[in-house]
């Protein structure tokens, strides 16, 4: 490792991973390095072990629009798409350029330098040392990787059973004939359940409130049957094609007709459950996309409880007991284990501390523009995807705008970029003001606020910022030295 780079990426997931290619593609004589706390590549699809993990995103809008994503699978597990980052990692030979085991710890701006001081720390040792560069991207997502969000259930101590949260999964967790209770309704929840049920004695899906769920062909059928006489790079751009229209067409189809949209996703439900459980569980009470669509493969969850090893409870918790949960109706659900799929604790930056000239920044109250600079802050990106999409389509863009905002700063000699808001741009409502879910409300505070303008507002439309990263990059919000 040198003292000294032009870039420093910050996470080698799926967003750290791309940007590094496409800074290799663009800028091949820049040097540059990838820090990333884990021992591997993946980020999230390495952290993540429970059974059953996989993407809620179809992999040819999740797969880099640079590197077609081959397999035939739409909702692929999470070890695949683990597999696919690394093989990336080894097509662009970025592993020179990472260095694991590595904690950001804090990231400090010289005015007089016009450079960034980053102090690093490897895992498990108290020693840091220290390393430069001139421009910063943080890739490490949203949320803590140290722990999930865990409720202090009231009774916590009287459960003798096991009480797991997905984000740290036992390896060894011996789940066969067990009753199992798994409290939560979102992606986590409904992967988990058609996993384990096989396994398990009985599994039930315990809910406060029920999710908009739908289920989607496991295979690109379409797909294998163009492979058969086309090139895997045209087929692979087709088939994105049109599931990026398809996305965006349903999502508008929410926005506009959110009474219609509720209806033919409920009816789509009722049908595959054929009357196996009362539709009320899988009614919610908001409009569809106040929270984002969960996605089953083939059915699986509603197969699950056809068969009678998986079903759904909506209620509240009143206490756990020795033997499992006391809800609030009255009915106790009898658990051997207890899996609290109850969401992230979101953080940006990966957790690091961030000064300028030794100020410390707080970025609650900082605008993004164009959803990737950040407002105030000197040669600094901030990768952040989709929430109504997939997270893959907004980070290849965001990392194709950083690597031309760079060809422009060399082109013209600056040294440093940062973006300035005129007065009155400043909103109260954060990036993530469109959901409704619940670990986006309870940590709202820590994310940046949304602009008025259309270049310090966050979209999360994918036509719409094509559009924006196509412009110009000149704009009198960008001071340049």
């Amino acid at each position: 490792m040198n003292n000294k780079y032009d870039v420093i990426i910050i996470g080698a997931g799926i967003s750290g991973v791309g940007m590094a290619c496409q800074l290799k593609r663009q800028h091949p004589n820049k040097s540059f390095l990838v820090l990333e706390r884990r021992a591997n590549i993946g980020g999230t699809w390495d952290l993540f072990r429970y059974p059953g993990i996989r993407s809620d995103s179809d992999m040819l809008t999740f797969g880099y629009k640079f590197r077609p994503w081959l397999g035939d699978t739409i909702l692929a597990e999470g070890g695949d798409i683990k597999n696919y980052i690394a093989d990336t990692v080894e097509d662009f030979k970025l592993t020179k350029n990472i260095c694991f085991n590595t904690k950001v710890k804090a990231a400090d701006w010289s005015s007089t330098e016009n450079q960034w001081t980053i102090t690093i720390q490897e895992e498990g040792s108290e020693q840091t040392n220290i390393i430069k560069c001139q421009y910063l991207v943080s890739a490490a997502g949203y949320y803590n990787h140290d722990q999930g969000h865990l409720p202090e259930f009231a009774g916590r101590d009287n459960f003798k059973g096991d009480l797991v949260h997905p984000q740290k999964w036992p390896q060894d967790l011996d789940y066969s004939n067990k009753k199992v209770v798994v409290i939560g309704s979102g992606a986590t929840a409904i992967t988990l359940i058609p996993a384990m049920a096989e396994d398990v004695e009985h599994i039930t899906m315990l809910q406060r409130s029920p999710t908009y769920i739908f289920s989607v062909p496991g295979k690109d059928k379409v797909g294998i049957v163009l492979r058969k006489f086309l090139p895997d790079s045209w087929v692979y751009r087709l088939s994105r094609f049109r599931n990026i229209k398809l996305q965006s067409s349903i999502f508008r189809a929410c926005r506009r007709f959110p009474d219609f949209m509720k209806r033919f996703f409920i009816g789509r439900v009722e049908k595959s459950l054929a009357g196996s459980t009362d539709i009320g569980n899988f009614t919610p009470s908001y409009a569809p996309w106040d929270q984002r669509l969960a996605a089953v493969p083939d059915d699986n969850l509603f197969n699950a409880i056809r068969s009678g090893k998986a079903s759904v409870v909506t209620d509240h918790i009143e206490t756990l007991t020795e033997k499992g949960i006391q809800l609030k109706s009255g009915q106790h659900l009898d658990a051997d284990i207890i899996v609290s799929a109850t969401g992230l604790k979101l953080q940006i930056l990966g957790g690091m501390s961030v000064t300028i000239d030794g100020k410390a920044q707080s970025f609650s109250d900082k605008l993004a523009y164009k959803g990737v600079l950040i407002e105030g802050v000197p040669n600094f990106a901030y990768l952040f995807g989709y929430t109504n999409a997939s997270w893959t389509l907004k980070i290849d863009m965001a990392a194709d705008y950083v690597c031309r905002l760079l060809t422009e700063m060399d082109k013209h000699q600056h040294q440093v970029v940062t973006p300035v808001a005129n007065d009155g741009e400043h909103q109260q409502d954060s990036i993530l003001c469109s959901l409704t879910a619940s670990y986006v409300k309870r940590d709202k505070a820590v994310f940046l606020r949304q602009g008025k303008s259309n270049n310090w507002h966050v979209h999360h439309s994918f036509e719409k910022d094509k559009k924006m990263y196509q412009q110009p990059l000149a704009d009198p919000a960008l001071k340049y030295q």
